[in-house]
């Protein structure tokens, strides 16, 4: 009997060294799995900016609504007729 139960020991050890054992383990490769899916989803997310920054890039090569609103927020341009008023607040002590 004590020999089955020794042999029933092995395989046991066996088995477990089979499923944890050697170069990577089941919980390497979990982790593994973990973090390609983390690298995958901010790859995707990557692609959808950059697509995006280029549609916006076209936009303000080509389209003049666009390129008038740029002109507007970030240079200060005025169309003839328009004034230009700037709020100047008094500093605080």
């Amino acid at each position: 009997m004590t020999g089955r139960r020794v042999a029933v020991v092995i395989l046991l050890l066996l088995g477990i060294f089979a499923i944890q054992g050697g170069e990577y383990s089941s919980w390497d490769y979990l982790t593994l799995r973990r973090e390609r899916t983390d690298e995958r989803r901010q790859i995707a997310d990557l692609e959808q900016r950059v697509d995006s920054l280029a549609r916006a890039a076209i936009a303000v090569e080509t389209d003049p609504v666009v390129q008038e609103r740029v002109a507007r927020e970030r240079y200060g341009m005025l169309r003839d007729g328009e004034f230009g008023y700037q709020i100047i607040r008094d500093e605080e002590p």
